[in-house]
């Protein structure tokens, strides 16, 4: 595996832990924008654009799955080392 296939993942996890210090209404205005930033600039530095343009929506979908796991992994250590519940926080 290349360096560029990586690309993808490493702009998703880059992204999720830049979310995770947004205040929460301005994620989605910002994570949008950038995740198809990154999975354009993954699809087109791979070369993969020039094949089919379903790679962008590979990348994209990439981007987005690595950032989300990202956000929620850092969101969840983050409430652990606070001392928060991690499962079913709510229901006491």
């Amino acid at each position: 595996m290349s360096a560029l296939e990586m690309l993808p993942i490493l702009g998703g996890v880059a992204l999720g832990l830049f979310l995770s210090w947004m205040k929460p209404a301005a994620r989605p205005r910002v994570g949008l924008p950038i995740a198809l930033a990154l999975a354009a600039l993954a699809t087109v530095a791979s070369g993969e654009l020039w094949v089919s343009w379903i790679f962008l929506v590979v990348d994209g979908a990439l981007v987005a799955g690595a950032a989300a796991v990202t956000f929620l992994a850092f969101h969840r250590w983050g409430r652990a080392r606070a001392g928060g519940e991690l499962l079913a926080p709510h229901a006491k």
